[in-house]
């Protein structure tokens, strides 16, 4: 019989994405009057940014106001107002799927109408915020401290979502309601629960680029933990197609620099410059208490790959570590790797001589060390 051959299938881990993450298109015109009778009178860009802000809370679709004072720029105060509105709350500015706003009146005064559509009505996002109080109550334990709650929020949207390969679901609602949404859903959804559990966090506009791929409108978080922030893409984070309790976590708790290799914005956000490892690292030398919670978390975030001893670096150290992993009945190994992708597939190869069928392995760059994260699998 003659030697068997098998190929070793490279997929990229998070999948293909194409989601949108856009703000709202602006439309603007002329309309018909309205009568000064059966609506507020304002008198400044605040008042109307403080009208505004309340309507869209409620999911107004149609607002109606008068505004007095001259009314020579009216068009960007009235701008300036919408933009104000929808940026008092991110998860009310990711709902709006569209607005427009006319006017008509005399230099001193003048009828204005603003429409809005949104993508989530006042009913659903009520739904939301009750679903998420449930969750929360579910996978929250008392005494858990906010880098647990993070850990257990971020495994519990990407095992139950999936990506919405139709690209038509958008929030969280559809999400929670339908198991599957695109990034926007994903990091509203993340948004409303680390909110619910006291975390501070941003939702991130921008795009994001597969290997080999050309760049898409995304959305991701952006989380803070005691002073410091982290970037959290929970779409990324889940494979597609998912694996049963399939969870990665290399765009867990990023900086600026590890998320920038595909990632990009162009928005001012908090930077995140310090490295969720070195957080840990520095947690775990305090002592006290919760060392033993943080050194939980080094091993569930494999940052055993920041050792220097356990870097890979020829074929025989990764036949002994993946002939140790078979032997203990294991049939995937993490490890990281230093070599190019070509000699890393050579070396793989030589592990058909341990018996190991169906070899298979996602590789992405290891920070900006040059080496690679590799994670394997077999039969």
């Amino acid at each position: 019989m003659g030697k068997k051959h098998l190929s070793l299938m490279k997929t990229i881990l998070g999948g293909m994405l194409v989601c949108a993450a856009l703000p709202p298109a602006l439309y603007w015109g002329l309309d018909q009057a309205y009568a000064a009778s059966t609506s507020a009178v304002l008198r400044s860009e605040a008042e109307m940014a403080g009208k505004l802000t309340g309507a869209m809370n409620n999911r107004r679709e149609n607002i109606t106001f008068v505004f007095e004072g001259k009314t020579t720029h009216l068009k960007s105060q009235v701008q300036k107002a919408v933009d104000q509105a929808m940026g008092s709350d991110p998860y009310l500015y990711y709902i709006i799927d569209s607005y427009a706003f006319s006017y008509r009146g005399s230099s001193r005064s003048a009828n204005v109408s603003v429409q809005v559509e949104y993508r989530e009505t006042l009913q659903q996002t009520a739904q939301v915020n009750k679903q998420v109080k449930t969750i929360l109550q579910q996978i929250i334990t008392p005494g858990m401290n906010t880098h647990q709650k993070v850990k257990v929020i971020h495994d519990w949207v990407v095992l139950h979502l999936k990506y919405d390969t139709t690209y038509r679901k958008y929030t969280a609602y559809e999400g929670l309601q339908t198991g599957s949404a695109v990034c926007q859903g994903y990091s509203l959804l993340t948004y409303k629960l680390l909110l619910g559990a006291g975390i501070p966090n941003k939702i991130v506009e921008g795009k994001a680029r597969p290997e080999g791929g050309v760049a898409q409108s995304h959305a991701w978080n952006l989380v803070q933990l005691d002073g410091r922030w982290y970037h959290l893409d929970t779409t990324w984070d889940d494979p597609t197609p998912s694996p049963e309790g399939g969870i990665s976590t290399v765009y867990y708790m990023r900086t600026d620099a590890q998320m920038r290799r595909d990632h990009s914005w162009t928005k001012s956000y908090p930077a995140a410059s310090v490295g969720y490892a070195q957080t840990l690292s520095e947690l775990v030398s305090r002592g006290g208490q919760n060392a033993a919670v943080y050194q939980e978390l080094q091993k569930k975030l494999d940052y055993r790959l920041y050792e220097e001893a356990r870097v890979i670096t020829s074929a025989a150290e990764l036949h002994t570590l993946a002939k140790e992993a078979a032997a203990s009945g294991k049939q995937s190994l993490l490890f990281r790797y230093r070599g190019s992708e070509k000699l890393l597939k050579t070396d793989l190869q030589g592990l058909y001589s341990l018996g190991l069928e169906n070899l298979s392995y996602n590789s992405s760059p290891f920070d900006n060390t040059g080496d690679l994260r590799v994670y394997l699998t077999w039969k």
